[in-house]
Formats: C-alpha cells, structure tokens, sequence
C-alpha cells in the first residue's frame, strides 16, 4: 500500500481553506480550517471509485457502497449548497490523480455498487420504461411503509385545511384531486401511475366511482389489489400493470396522474398529452399533478439520480406540460403550485425512515439506505433552493360541460384508511 502523505499534501495545497475534514484508511487525515463541518472518512476502494469516475458519479459510488462515510449527512449537504472549492487546473488535478493512485496502491477498480441502475436501450421506450421506473419503485412494500402515511400515498401532502398529521395531509391531497376533478358517483375514473392504490381507493371509496388503477410495477399491483381487497372495494377498483401508452380507447370521465410526470421525459410528453385526451371522454378533466423544473438553465438530473433514484426520471418546466396539454387539445382550466407543501412532507418522510432505520436497513440493504436516506433529503432542498416545485394543472377535453358540484369548495374531513 502507498503513502498518504504526497496526497494530503496536493490537498491541503489545492483547497487551503476547508470546512470539513478529511480521514484515510491509514489514519492520516486532513483538518478543517474553520473547526467545523462535515467529517468524511475515505478507504481505499473510496480513491478507486472517484479515480473511476471522477466527479459526482464516482463521489456517489463511494457514498453508497460504503467506500465514503460522513458523519453527519445534513452537514454534506450544507457543504455542497454553501462552499465552492477554487478552480483547479488541469496540472493540479493531474498532480491530485497521481498522489491519489500512489496512496491507494495497487488495487483493482471497485465493483459498481448494486443500487446502480444504467439504462439500456432507446431512451423512454416501453421496455426501459418499465425498467427504470421498477428500479425505484420495486423494494418491499413494507419498506415504503416505513415512512409513508397509513394511505401508503406516495406523492406532495397537502398541509393545511386543518390537516396537521401526515395522514391528515395526504388525505387532503388526495381529496383535493378528486374535488378538482368532479368526481361523482359511477363516474369511470383512470388513475395514471397508481402506486399502491391511494387515489383509487379514495376515489371509490369517498366517490363512489369506477377506478381503473395503473403502474408499470408488479410488486405495487399486488399490494394494492390487497389493500382495495382490505377496503371492500374490489367491484370498483381495477388494478392493472400497464404502460399509460398501451391502454385501448375506454373513455373515462376523469384521469388523475399524481407523481408519475416526472418519469414521462420531453420525448413523451406530447404523446403522454395526446394519450390522455383520446381516453377522456368530451368534457372529461384531467388533474396532473407533477414535480416541475423551475430554472431554464439547470439540467434535468445529475448523474447521481440518473443512475441510484430515478433512472430517466425528468421533472419539465410548467409551460411545457402545459403546452403539451394544449396541443393535444385540452383546455387548462386551473394550475396551482404546491412548493412548500412538498418541503414539510419530505421532511416527514425522512424522520420517519430515520425513526424505522434498522427494519428499513434490513428490507432494503445497506447501498438503497444510504441511497434513500440522501434522495429524500436533497430533493427537500431542491424545494428549498427555487430548483423544483410541484403543481397541479387541471384541464378539460371540449365538449359538453357537466354541471360543477362544486366539491373543489369543500373542505375535506379525514377519515380511516386500509393498512
């Protein structure tokens, strides 16, 4: 094994003013200069991955395969908002490269950890798709559990109206939907993106409607036929595993898309738009509700989301989404943003992983920890720092107008839900 001792010189050369330190597997370490901060601590197959793949997608192997450990993940976060470390030239990061090598010694390249997902194939095509989005969505339910609420709603809650708990926001949420959308008793509803069945079960359940229920992933289709079974609801709730894309004309007379946008990218969105307009029926609504860009300067994801969280996954700015509903024919009729609301539920979800850490641990493996314990926080402060929000667009497809019940008006009173 090599000497650390030429590294940590060309660092404490290269970034002389440091607010977090820095520990190698042999001891040695390098000190912050403000005495606080993160505290890092690297091993050797740590080198080898960011010498792989130097920048954020090498950093991130590091991270969740264990290679990279930090004390306090908060603090990372709050280092990577705040400090811009000095430009380097091309000298320096060759002299960097070098030392690094030299103190690891020889090694073979680490393997990729197994949370990593690398698509394959056309971008966006049926097949990808349908990996991708399993790659997220297909741990154990019991994991998700962990930290969702008791409807097992996987989306923005709604705190306010009363709503305090997050059981209490999320059924205001889910009934904000149905509401906005005018749902009434026997009305055939398409529930795009369907998870494991809290807008279907709320639908039927509180509406009395005829919901069909979607999602590309078999373990979430299974879970929610079971808890439509649980809630009685099983001639009015159809649970299919399918792609939005493949579903024959049956005219609905809603279609709710909660969180599942995001995974539709600019390839799709047109025929996303163009899709839910054939399968509406003339003066159906549609309510998409969706993370959205914000910034029309910052890309669609880093490589670190790409490859551990959401493969694909790309939130569109507003005016896309709603011009792709526009050219498709649809009429908005109401666009609200959710921002902050997003923030708070997030914030719920990570304490309540954090709480159930060790069962989580154990469903989940030590790599998609690490990975969900960052996700839910950095997508918090995506919130937090103007790069997304979230927004609910309804619009209508022309044609006769149902007189309004005006359930939009009504505020929603929680009421139990199936585990």
């Amino acid at each position: 094994m090599g000497d650390s001792g030429p590294l940590l010189r060309e660092l404490q050369a290269a970034l002389p003013a440091r607010p977090f330190s820095l520990e190698l597997w042999d001891g040695s370490a390098l000190p912050s200069t403000t005495g606080g901060g993160p505290a890092f601590r690297a091993s050797r197959q740590a080198v080898g991955h960011m010498l792989r793949a130097p920048g954020q997608l090498g950093v991130g192997r590091a991270y969740v395969s264990g290679a990279l450990e930090v004390d306090d993940v908060e603090k990372a976060l709050d280092l990577l908002d705040s400090w811009q470390p000095p430009p380097m030239d091309r000298a320096t990061q060759l002299r960097l490269a070098v030392a690094a090598a030299r103190a690891a010694g020889p090694m073979r390249p680490p393997p990729v950890p197994t949370a990593e997902l690398r698509p394959r194939g056309r971008r966006h095509s049926l097949v990808r798709d349908a990996r991708a989005v399993r790659h997220h969505y297909n741990l154990p339910p019991e994991f998700f559990a962990l930290f969702l609420d008791d409807s097992m709603t996987y989306s923005c809650a709604l705190f306010r109206e009363n709503a305090d708990t997050l059981e209490e926001a999320q059924f205001a949420k889910l009934d904000l939907v149905a509401r906005k959308l005018d749902i009434t008793p026997g009305q055939r509803v398409l529930d795009i993106g369907c998870g494991w069945g809290s807008f279907a079960i709320h639908a039927a359940g509180q509406y009395g409607a005829a919901v069909t229920g979607i999602t590309l992933s078999e373990p979430q289709a299974e879970h929610a036929r079971r808890r439509v079974e649980q809630a009685g609801l099983a001639d009015r709730i159809d649970i299919r595993v399918a792609d939005y894309r493949t579903l024959e004309a049956e005219p609905f007379d809603a279609v709710a898309s909660i969180g599942m946008v995001e995974h539709v990218g600019a390839r799709q969105i047109d025929v996303y738009a163009a899709q839910i307009a054939r399968l509406l029926k003339p003066g159906g609504q549609v309510l998409n509700h969706g993370i959205t860009r914000l910034r029309h300067t910052d890309p669609e994801a880093g490589p670190f989301s790409e490859r551990y969280v959401f493969p694909d996954g790309a939130p569109l700015h507003l005016s896309r989404i709603v011009m792709a509903m526009e050219r498709a024919g649809l009429v908005s009729e109401h666009v609200e943003g959710l921002h902050g609301q997003y923030q708070r539920t997030l914030a719920h979800w990570a304490r309540r992983l954090d709480e159930n850490f060790e069962r989580a641990l154990a469903l989940a493996g030590p790599d998609r920890m690490r990975v969900w314990r960052l996700y839910l926080r950095v997508a918090r402060r995506g919130f937090e720092n103007g790069f997304i929000s979230v927004y609910q667009v309804r619009a209508r497809l022309p044609g006769p107008v149902p007189s309004p019940s005006r359930r939009f008006e009504r505020a929603p009173e929680p009421v139990s839900a199936p585990a």
